[in-house]
């Protein structure tokens, strides 16, 4: 739920009705299950440890958590759930990384370019779009949800540029301004924990994908990509979209 951006799955779902909720319920447990095969302890899991803040964030009932922690250690029995990643290319050098999770490869694979046709996109062969990104840790931040101590843009960014962010930048979402911070994969729980230290409230945490080169489209063909990641927000199989466009 990141890079289109994760921030708009976060904003989208604040006012989510009570069948979105249990869309976005089915797509945490599914990545807590997937995550639960590698250890049950958040402390030494961090797979685990983000997707229950995730869990925590939406307000994912405790007997689901404990149930896909279950079928993910193994204590009871489950479906087959394998990890999917789809590099897709479109109208206007659009390009698309999707990563997922499914039971059923072949029926994700219909579904996923089904979806990605009707909006003129394609499937595109692996590797020929991924090289445009780079695996970076992308931690978000909501300016309007900074506690008792809140901070001015530039406190905010200078706080980032110290806690050893690689790159910054400021967005608006639904109306809020967002500042997503990125880092080293392997330094994202150290920024993480310094930026907490200085007072900020991180809105997300996660290992997704950075396009090196943003690039712009107009107002109506931007219209047209919301819809196509409406429709992927929706699949059941699509857990993360990541694109080139610039927000």
């Amino acid at each position: 739920m990141s890079g289109h951006s994760h921030a708009k799955t976060v904003a989208r779902t604040k006012d989510a009705n009570n069948q979105k909720k249990g869309q976005i319920f089915s797509k945490i447990a599914r990545v807590i299950t997937v995550a639960a095969r590698e250890g049950t302890d958040p402390a030494t899991n961090y797979k685990l440890r983000q997707a229950l803040e995730e869990a925590k964030k939406f307000s994912m009932p405790k007997e689901n958590i404990e149930r896909a922690m279950k079928k993910g250690s193994g204590v009871m029995e489950g479906e087959q759930l394998s990890e999917v990643f789809y590099e897709a290319l479109g109208p206007n050098s659009v390009s698309l990384i999707l990563d997922g999770i499914t039971d059923n490869k072949n029926r994700a694979l219909g579904e996923v370019r089904q979806i990605l046709q009707k909006h003129n996109f394609k499937l595109a062969n692996e590797g020929s779009v991924k090289w445009q990104y780079d695996q970076k840790g992308i931690l978000l931040i909501n300016l309007k949800s900074q506690g008792l101590n809140p901070k001015t843009k530039e406190e905010m960014e200078l706080i980032s540029i110290e806690a050893g962010a690689d790159d910054i930048k400021w967005f608006q979402e639904e109306g809020e301004d967002y500042l997503e911070i990125n880092a080293k994969p392997e330094n994202i729980e150290a920024v993480k924990k310094n930026l907490e230290e200085h007072g900020l409230a991180i809105e997300s945490s996660s290992l997704g994908w950075v396009t090196k080169e943003e690039i712009e489209v107009s107002g109506s063909d931007k219209e047209k990509l919301e819809r196509l990641f409406e429709d992927l927000d929706d699949s059941e199989t699509v857990q993360n979209i990541y694109s080139n466009l610039k927000n």
